[in-house]
């Protein structure tokens, strides 16, 4: 055997011996309990109302091979013009069903939920130089992330949003090139979530702030100065990058155009109201602001400016829609490790226990399987919170539309029955901006006449929770009659008067 063969099976071995203790780490425990955690979290989290949509989208694309650019499921927009700024994680929701049905789904949402956790866990590592506060901080990310872990494209966006910062510590602290992933990080990013806006807005921070640098202290040899230009031109690398999509400029702004443009729908629909206190999750959240403010007010933890910012107008947001929460726990981890770490006394280095962690590892991935939701489970899922049996029902006996529905039922109506156009679902955009969401809305308030709005559109079908405020209305309307009802939803039909034989 020669020198050089020996130094090849030498190496090769190093790598095993490496990738085996990495393997019965500490930290890899820690991992294995988030991932656990993460299957625990969603196992009984099917079947979001926004899904179905998201799902059919995905079903037109693989089978059409075209990406559509307006309404195809609902009567009441006339076919208005959307934006698909979701639509490569479409494709991606579809595919997991397409493997493997519900439980391809499932096992999406187990895996994103357990990318986001992992992911937040190694960048507050990073940000504290302790895996415990690491693992701290990732338990932040998921106290606020329940509310939105969901088979929905924001798992990816947000999961997106933290592979960024991961990027840009890694560039300011280690290797500058780090900064050369950004450009294709928001190139993928634009086409599956609108919170690309926020992740350019952090980097666009960030560069102003190297800006600012450079001008005071010139570029020169510092590698700090040359870390800063890199920044810099990633940056500028990267506004283009956002213009490779569909349909260019105006997937750029879309996130801008909801934000401006949708009182509605910001105003209205529940994801998007102010925070409450009736929940533990504002409580925890008014108790980390203080805490990062104290910190910062006695220079017990230093981060850069531009990320202070972020975390400052991100709580501002958050306060006022309980959806970015979920934002919220991913930009306030890492801060709050760091902060931890810097007032904490230092933890004496730890030993490996191999074993243990091997056992931990091994029990958790059990866990995992065992806990893993059944095909039945998931089904059972399905019919608790979507009109499975009513939407059967008006297949089965073929109830002729027009059909006004709950604005809950639209994405599975959408997805199990696409042969009966909706009248409103989760896009709230296309709605609010052809007026329909806001009448709808009025009308599912009782802030309009029932009938009015049936007559409007001709509507001859109803399909309504049975717990929504119309249904006593609609059993005392003249002309309407209850056809069906189980624990979930209610179907109406209009009575038409047969014109007499002459």
């Amino acid at each position: 055997m020669t020198s050089a063969s020996v130094a090849v099976e030498r190496s090769s071995d190093d790598v095993g011996a490496t990738v085996v203790a990495r393997f019965l780490s500490f930290g890899a425990a820690l991992g294995a309990l988030l991932v656990t955690l993460a299957v625990l979290t969603v196992r009984g989290r099917f079947a979001d109302p926004d899904m179905w949509w998201h799902l059919k989208n995905g079903q037109v694309m693989a089978t059409s091979h075209h990406i559509p650019t307006t309404d195809l499921f609902s009567y009441t927009t006339n076919h208005h013009s959307l934006v698909p700024h979701e639509w490569l994680s479409e494709l991606l929701i579809y595919a997991a069903y397409a493997a493997h049905g519900y439980s391809g789904l499932m096992l999406w949402e187990c895996a994103f939920t357990a990318a986001i956790l992992l992911a937040g866990f190694y960048l507050c590592t990073l940000y504290s130089g302790n895996p415990r506060l690491g693992f701290l901080g990732a338990m932040v990310i998921w106290f606020f992330g329940t509310t939105g872990f969901s088979v929905r494209p924001q798992m990816i966006g947000y999961l997106l949003l933290i592979a960024e910062l991961v990027i840009l510590h890694l560039g300011r602290t280690r290797q500058r090139r780090w900064f050369c992933l950004l450009p294709p990080l928001f190139a993928i990013w634009v086409n599956c979530h609108g919170s690309f806006l926020l992740g350019f807005v952090i980097l666009s921070a960030s560069a102003l702030t190297e800006v600012a640098r450079c001008i005071l202290h010139g570029t020169g040899r510092n590698p700090r100065n040359g870390r800063g230009v890199l920044l810099i031109s990633a940056t500028a690398l990267s506004t283009p990058a956002l213009l490779i999509n569909p349909i260019g400029i105006q997937q750029a702004v879309y996130p801008l155009q909801i934000m401006l443009h949708s009182p509605v729908n910001l105003g209205e629909v529940q994801e998007w109201h102010r925070i409450q206190f009736d929940d533990l999750r504002a409580y925890v959240f008014v108790g980390m602001i203080a805490f990062i403010c104290v910190c910062a007010f006695l220079r017990k933890v230093w981060v850069p400016a531009e990320q202070m910012f972020i975390v400052a107008a991100v709580s501002i947001e958050a306060a006022r829609h309980q959806r970015l929460l979920f934002v919220f726990g991913i930009v306030a981890a890492p801060v709050v490790s760091r902060a931890l770490a810097t007032i904490s006394t230092p933890a004496k280095k730890d030993e490996e226990h191999a074993a243990a962690n091997a056992v931990l590892v091994a029990t958790a991935l059990l866990v995992c399987v065992v806990a893993f939701p059944s095909e039945a489970n998931l089904n059972r899922q399905v019919e608790t919170s979507s009109p499975v049996k009513a939407v059967n029902f008006i297949r089965q006996h073929h109830l002729p539309g027009p059909l006004i529905n709950e604005y809950g039922f639209g994405g599975y109506v959408i997805w199990a029955a696409p042969e009966i156009p909706v009248f409103v679902d989760g896009r709230t955009d296309i709605f609010e901006w052809t007026g329909v969401l806001r009448n709808f809305g009025d009308w599912a308030t009782l802030k309009a006449p029932t009938a009015a709005l049936l007559d409007r559109y001709s509507v001859d079908l109803c399909l309504v929770s049975r717990s929504s405020p119309t249904v006593q209305n609609l059993r005392r309307l003249p002309g309407w009659k209850q056809l069906y009802i189980d624990d979930n939803a209610v179907v109406f039909q209009r009575q038409r008067a047969v014109p007499e034989q002459k």
